[in-house]
């Protein structure tokens, strides 16, 4: 770099500065643009000011693309100059040359391509990168003049580097084209040619591996070929076999790959030449030589017993990867010859001896991890075959699958404590995600093995907890408990006739560590369906559970569980009730866990107290949150600061939480199977609505004092919008004074959480006569006070815009009668929405485009509607064929074809009208598209096909990417 520094500084500066550098390349021509050029190059290497090598870097991306650059990218190339500059005019050319094809007359296609060999012949001994970016030019020329221009491109270039050249040592042309061959493969894939020319270029690129496999083949098996060129020699076949060249052409060049591995130096090449080989997609077509390649991959278990032995995790993983390519993409075609089972066999023991590698993952060995899918894989493919052929398979691979259970439960084993002790942070969060999956993996094998395998699981366990002469470690013991409990998480153990055992035998086990008990909770957890089948042996584990909840170091499982089990068997909880109550009070007022385990014990407890009678509900829920309570009266008083808001949201988060699954109506049961535990519907209130209304005034008062803070209101708002949400007809004694609260609060200070809990009544109560009136009030309000602010400006406010837009919509639906209130101005309204329309917000645009689609289908039913629709539909049109035209985010392009959609359905004479005269207004909606594409779409949108939701869609998707110049362009691609 130091000689870049050498010869930018050399220029005479004082001509070329930042000022110069904000021309347009147009308009600099020879000496002047070359000088702009080193004075680029020198601000992006040197220069200290961030903004100066910005300026530099986008005024040299304009370069590369300038037409100037196909005579500066030579100059640039001169032998004179610093790799660094070289190496900008060599990607100069490539750019070009990939991306402005077109603009190069055929009669020049000759001249570039020989004037780039010669540059290619110049850098065989010169700079390294310079060269690679040369043959990326070259190759790109190729794949763009091939078939028809350039029909023997390969062959072409193999002749050429193989011919004599006095000026070129040998070596040095031989890695030159062994480059130029490389890179070829890598451009097809990442080149933009089109689709139908993609299939055709492979298709000539994959007959012109007979040029390039001979070759390959020669320099691999030569007497005295360098290591450098067999390691390129196998690059560059690892990237020919990704062009789905026939697995039975690779044949040789695979086997030379399979010697090349004993050389250390060649491993890590030769590893990845043979995996791309094998894992081709149309490899498994040629079994033959599938077959043929079982063989040396077995042949490779002694070098992985001796990489394995002496601790080489890098031979190890490499092989392990050779091994698994094969097994993994071709187990169903290698299944298929029944003939060859034997060696099929020895193959899966091999990638068994992979899984089972000794070491602690990820810290002694990365291997094992490799082989998970291929489990996976096989048993997928055993499984598919007819009940004939799966049988056999079956005999055969069933021992293999239980011994692999035992290989993954020896895996998934913590480290001793001492060891454990040393691990990074990292190595035990990547130990947990093995974990993870290794539980999948069981879960998946169970599919296989079925009640056998619980039995198999419940034995060890049992021998492991009732052998006294011999003591295991707890590491051996929570490995099988994982094991159940990765197959109990996710599959119906209902049924099984080991669980009762499993019961029996978890309050024998002796837990004194943290790992273990955590896994003997989630178990328990695991199990809770189950034990709501069978009750009485509740009891058995329910005391496990209460005692590690006061234990903070097991506070995610311990929680967890209780919730389950509160959730699972309420029916059969109240004899407990009064226990597991007390125990939850007490953690909860020793501050032992975080707040979210807080909020879930609260659930816990709202299942809990669901299945009470309604007095030991009240006297429950009394005991509990009187502390809280009284906690939030003091808290009240008090001059509001940081401390006191986090504790006022801790407690209205807990009885949020509370109220959000206590219900005693039991909206949440829908299984058929509790219909017969269900108690009788409770007469008189709800517990939940005699305790708010008790504390209602209470939270006037918190609100009082905090009103200006929105996560306070949000969080008041939670306790009342879960609430409704659970209770939902029960709520109804509170919502006058709810409504009445919800106006006041939202008159003072408008927040976007008050809407969502009106928008909440709307949907719940608006069609009940007798709370019409108060909801009615408090619509009336909400609109009045944000038709207010949107006068003030809304900017400030998207999320209050947002919530308001989805409570229109939500009346709408739910009571459209709210739209005839005299009182209601709807153009205003209207007008508010059209606004909303232009926010830069996506979601308060879809909330718009939401509302507009709820309210153009009232034209015909609500006459104030029809009315102001009639009156200023043009103005909403105008603004979403602004958003079309590419104001808006092009992902909403789909809510603004639904207004479309409305406005064709319910106002299509107007529609007609409106959007001819919208299209005459020049450069509207877009600059880009001309008369003729706005005559076009505007045809599209009144055609018969407006009545297909799905074609109106497309019809816009496509008119927004003409009006954004995106039409035809890679961007589109995914849209």
């Amino acid at each position: 770099m130091g000689s870049l520094r050498a010869e930018l500084w050399a220029l005479p500066l004082v001509l070329v500065n930042v000022a110069l550098l904000g021309q347009d390349t147009a308009v600099l021509f020879g000496s002047k643009m070359l000088l702009c050029l080193f004075q680029a190059l020198h601000q992006l290497y040197y220069d200290p000011n961030i903004e100066n090598k910005n300026l530099a870097q986008k005024w040299l991306m304009q370069a590369q693309v300038s037409p100037q650059a196909w005579h500066f990218s030579w100059l640039l190339l001169n032998m004179d100059k610093v790799p660094e500059i070289q190496y900008f005019g060599a990607s100069a050319l490539h750019i070009k040359i990939s991306r402005y094809w077109n603009d190069i007359p055929a009669d020049q296609y000759e001249s570039l391509k020989s004037q780039l060999f010669t540059q290619i012949t110049r850098f065989a001994s010169g700079s390294k990168i310079v060269l690679t970016r040369l043959c990326v030019a070259l190759a790109s020329l190729a794949l763009s003049m091939m078939p028809e221009a350039w029909p023997c491109a390969v062959a072409d270039m193999v002749r050429m580097f193989q011919a004599e050249d006095s000026n070129v040592d040998g070596r040095a042309r031989c890695l030159a084209l062994l480059e130029l061959l490389t890179v070829l493969p890598e451009e097809f894939q990442t080149s933009r040619l089109p689709q139908y020319r993609k299939g055709q270029v492979r298709s000539v690129l994959a007959q012109e591996c007979g040029s390039v496999f001979p070759l390959l083949e020669q320099l691999l098996q030569q007497q005295g070929s360098p290591g450098f060129i067999k390691q390129k020699v196998l690059k560059c076949f690892s990237s020919w076999v990704q062009l789905e060249i026939p697995l039975m052409d690779c044949e040789n060049l695979i086997q030379a790959a399979f010697t090349s591995l004993q050389d250390p130096e060649l491993f890590d090449t030769a590893v990845e030449a043979v995996v791309n080989a094998i894992s081709q997609p149309d490899a498994q077509r040629y079994v033959n030589t599938l077959l043929k390649l079982i063989p040396p991959v077995l042949g490779l278990q002694e070098q992985l017993r001796q990489a394995v032995q002496s601790g080489d995790m890098e031979t190890s993983h490499g092989i392990c990867r050779i091994a698994v390519a094969l097994g993994e993409n071709h187990s169903r075609a290698l299944l298929d010859q029944v003939e060859h089972w034997q060696s099929f066999l020895a193959l899966v023991n091999m990638i068994m001896f992979c899984t089972g590698i000794p070491g602690h993952y990820p810290v002694n060995e990365t291997t094992s991890s490799l082989t998970l899918t291929f489990w996976y894989t096989l048993q997928d493919d055993i499984l598919s075959f007819e009940p004939d052929k799966q049988a056999v398979y079956q005999q055969v691979y069933r021992p293999v699958y239980f011994q692999l259970v035992d290989v993954l439960l020896h895996k998934a084993q913590f480290p001793s404590d001492e060891e454990y002790g040393f691990w990074s942070s990292d190595e035990k969060e990547q130990f947990r995600i093995y974990r993870v999956d290794i539980s999948d993996t069981l879960m998946y094998v169970y599919e296989m093995l079925g009640a056998e395998l619980l039995s198999s699981l419940y034995d060890k366990l049992g021998r492991l907890l009732t052998n006294t002469e011999q003591p295991s470690t707890w590491q051996h013991t929570e490995a099988l408990l994982y094991g159940f409990q990765s197959i109990a998480e996710t599959i119906d153990v209902n049924y099984s006739d080991v669980v009762p055992g499993l019961i029996g035998l978890i309050p024998r086990i002796s837990i004194s560590n943290v790992q273990l008990a955590d896994t003997v909770m989630f178990t328990i957890g695991a199990l809770s369906e189950w034990l709501a089948d069978h009750p009485v042996m509740i009891n058995n584990v329910l005391p496990l559970v209460l005692q590690a909840l006061g234990n903070p170091e097991l506070s995610i499982s311990s929680v967890s569980t209780l919730k389950k089990i509160c959730r699972e068997c309420k029916y059969d909880l109240p004899p407990y009730a009064a226990n597991i109550v007390a125990v939850s009070q007490e953690v909860l007022m020793k501050q032992i866990h975080k707040t979210s385990q807080c909020m879930w014990l609260m659930q816990a407890l709202g299942f809990l107290l669901s299945a009470l009678q309604v007095e030991e509900i009240l006297k429950n829920l009394h005991s509990l949150i009187t502390p809280y309570i009284q906690q939030l009266e003091k808290l009240a008083d008090e001059t509001p600061n940081p401390s006191n808001k986090l504790a006022i949201i801790h407690i209205l988060g807990l009885l949020s939480n509370l109220f959000t699954t206590l219900d005693i109506s039991h909206h949440d049961d829908d299984h058929e199977s509790t219909e017969v535990k269900k108690l009788p519907v409770q007469q008189g209130p709800n517990p939940v609505v005699v305790v708010l209304q008790q504390v209602f005034q209470l939270i006037q008062k918190v609100l009082s004092k905090w009103l200006n803070d929105a996560q306070v209101v949000e969080s008041v708002c939670a306790i009342f919008e879960k609430s409704v949400k659970t209770l939902l007809d029960d709520f109804a004694p509170m919502v006058p004074q709810l409504c009445e609260m919800l106006g006041q609060m939202y008159s003072t200070i408008p927040q976007a959480s008050a809407i969502d809990l009106t928008r909440q009544l709307v949907h719940i109560f608006a069609h009940e006569p007798a709370h019409f009136p108060p909801i009615k009030a408090l619509f009336l309000l909400v609109t009045s006070v944000t038709l207010t602010l949107f006068q003030q400006g809304p900017r400030d406010h998207p999320d209050i815009v947002d919530s308001f837009m989805q409570l229109l919509a939500q009346a709408l639906k739910r009571k459209p009668d709210l739209f005839l209130c005299s009182n209601l101005d709807v153009k205003a309204v209207f007008q508010c929405g059209v606004l909303s329309l232009k926010f830069p917000e996506a979601p308060t645009v879809k909330a718009s485009c939401g509302f507009f689609t709820e309210l153009l289908p009232r034209c015909g039913e609500v006459a104030p509607v029809a009315q102001v629709v009639h009156e200023n539909g043009k103005v909403l049109l105008q603004a979403v064929l602004e958003g079309i035209g590419g104001q808006a985010s092009r992902s909403l392009m789909d809510h603004f074809a639904e207004i479309l959609f409305a406005l064709n359905k319910h106002c299509f004479s107007y529609l007609s009208i409106w959007i001819k005269e919208a299209m005459q207004q020049d450069g509207f909606p877009s600059a880009r598209v001309s008369p003729e594409q706005k005559e076009t779409f505007s045809q599209q949108i009144l055609s018969r096909e407006r009545v297909n939701k799905r074609r109106v869609k497309e019809m816009v998707k496509e008119f927004t990417l003409l009006c954004r110049g995106l039409h035809g362009t890679e961007y589109t691609a995914d849209y």
